[in-house]
């Protein structure tokens, strides 16, 4: 049964060193509840996005989108859940980007391309199509500069770009419209087309966008109770009117855009001129006097 299933490793993909029954033992080790956890979730939102495809290929779009956004929310959890349990894992890591591909890049130009661009033929499909490869771009470059030692310590902060998630939300504002009640025009699909060309562009840039990972991570005792009504006022609304908020939310993240790179911009020049500080007092250490000692045309050529 084992060949047909083998042991849940997140860290380690070679064999352990040592003699064989070591190896067995290493193999078939008890795995923390704590790495299974964020697994779980970032699978369910994998099930949730492609259940968003099906239900798109079906033509109930309302439904779809619904199953967007509780992707976009499993999405929002999984990584949080990890660092709280502290059950980070490279298969953890690779398992979410396959999800998010799926979930923010296919899902939601399958959607985008049966809902409007499909009356567009050739043309449609492109746009559909350029926006999940940019997600998958998106997706692979923000793995690789995870591990970039340079990156100044405020960049943890900002993303390169828009996240995948919020690129695929903000996209399906058009859809969103209709589903208020706007009247679909002749030349929305076309419209539809640009806009969605403009977010898989967002996505690939490198544009700074406020990542909100550490807002929240302290909360003042008496910040709490406003906190929980809040979000439930907050949840009851979006229930109640979810497209209306949605358009909204996605209206405001796109306005908030130039401030987040103003502010990235202002904590990049701040960093560049404490830096530019350090190095002038490092170089004036090392000149010839500056710590006390005599300079070197005063020293004798030999000692005595």
């Amino acid at each position: 049964m084992s060949d047909f299933f083998p042991p849940f490793e997140p860290d380690d993909t070679s064999e352990p060193d040592g003699p064989e029954p070591e190896r067995r033992r290493r193999r078939f080790q008890a795995v923390p509840v704590r790495l299974l956890v964020p697994n779980v979730v970032t699978l369910l939102a994998l099930c949730a996005g492609l259940t968003g495809i099906r239900m798109a290929v079906e033509g109930r779009m309302e439904v779809a989108l619904g199953a967007i956004v509780i992707a976009a929310v499993l999405d929002g959890m999984d990584g949080r859940l990890a660092r709280m349990l502290q059950g980070t894992s490279r298969f953890g890591a690779e398992l979410d980007s396959l999800s998010d591909f799926v979930c923010f890049g296919v899902a939601p130009a399958l959607v985008i391309y049966m809902w409007g661009l499909e009356s567009l033929g050739s043309i449609g499909w492109i746009a559909a199509l350029s926006f999940a490869i940019c997600a998958a771009l998106r997706l692979a470059r923000f793995n690789v500069m995870l591990d970039d030692p340079n990156r100044p310590p405020f960049a943890s902060e900002f993303f390169t770009g828009v996240p995948a998630p919020l690129g695929a939300l903000v996209m399906l504002l058009p859809v969103y419209l209709e589903l208020i009640g706007l009247p679909r025009l002749e030349a929305l699909p076309a419209i539809a087309a640009v806009f969605c060309l403009a977010i898989a562009l967002l996505m690939v840039s490198k544009v700074p966008a406020y990542s909100g990972k550490k807002l929240g991570a302290r909360i003042p005792r008496d910040k709490v109770m406003p906190l929980f009504v809040c979000v439930v006022l907050f949840v009851a609304v979006l229930v109640t009117w979810p497209w209306a908020v949605l358009s909204v939310l996605c209206v405001g993240y796109l306005a908030a855009l130039p401030f987040s790179a103003m502010r990235y911009a202002k904590l990049m020049r701040d960093y560049e001129a404490r830096q530019g500080a350090k190095a002038a007092a490092k170089a004036r250490m090392v000149e010839p006097g500056i710590d006390g000692a005599a300079p070197d045309h005063d020293r004798p050529s030999h000692l005595n």
